[in-house]
């Protein structure tokens, strides 16, 4: 069985669509959430997963374009965040609205455990490749499975903790490890776990064009050019 992990797709259509050309068949697409958020074309990236039977965990970015909820947000985010609430269609308002704030699935007799930030935080925690073992300890804590897969920071990272694997396959429209190369992961199963990162280019220029044209934040566009 093989899973194909994206996460952080922030409605960048022309990076989503390179992710699914490049990625090999799977059986099945999980997404760590964020669908929405920064860039411009939300309904098409929603249509699209929906289209791909994409499973997701909601994102903070997801539950802010539902709620208009910007706390905690810089100005930049919040903007898109309002601008994307006030642009969604009817069906994909709803489609978010009933995503999970976490997943359990299995792969062969792996357990696996999938949220946007972290077990103890859904939707708001950032667990960085650099955190400690002590602090990661603490994060897993209590999480009943073999696997767990997490979002929210846009940067790769696998760390192997208390016999447990913990994935963030990175951002597929807003890279923050200065690859602007869209990122992310196949999970493979059977007696040994597999776990293959990948980048994909992508047209930016396609998708700074749409964010400029929206009139949302120009700095939002310009970082894609820098994966940052």
């Amino acid at each position: 069985m093989k899973i194909g992990l994206v996460s952080d797709i922030h409605s960048n259509l022309s990076a989503f669509k390179a992710v699914l050309k490049d990625m090999p068949s799977v059986d099945t697409i999980i997404c760590m959430g964020d669908m929405v958020g920064y860039g411009a074309q939300p309904n098409h990236v929603l249509r699209l997963a929906r289209s791909k039977k994409v499973r997701s965990t909601m994102g903070n970015h997801d539950y802010a374009a539902l709620t208009q909820d910007v706390r905690g947000f810089n100005d930049r985010a919040a903007n898109v965040a309002i601008w994307t609430s006030e642009n969604l269609t009817t069906e994909n308002s709803e489609y978010l609205a009933v995503l999970p704030t976490s997943i359990n699935l299995k792969i062969g007799d792996k357990k696996i455990f999938v949220v946007h930030g972290s077990p103890r935080d859904p939707l708001n925690e950032y667990v960085f490749p650099n955190i400690s073992n002590r602090d990661l300890v603490e994060v897993i804590k209590g999480v009943d499975a073999d696997i767990i897969l997490l979002g929210h920071t846009h940067i790769p990272m696998k760390r192997l903790i208390m016999g447990k694997i913990v994935v963030n396959p990175g951002g597929v429209g807003q890279p923050r490890d200065r690859d602007p190369r869209a990122s992310y992961v196949v999970l493979s199963g059977g007696k040994e776990i597999g776990i293959s990162f990948r980048r994909v280019e992508y047209n930016i220029d396609a998708s700074v064009a749409k964010i400029k044209a929206a009139g949302l934040p120009e700095e939002l566009a310009t970082r894609l050019f820098f994966g940052w």
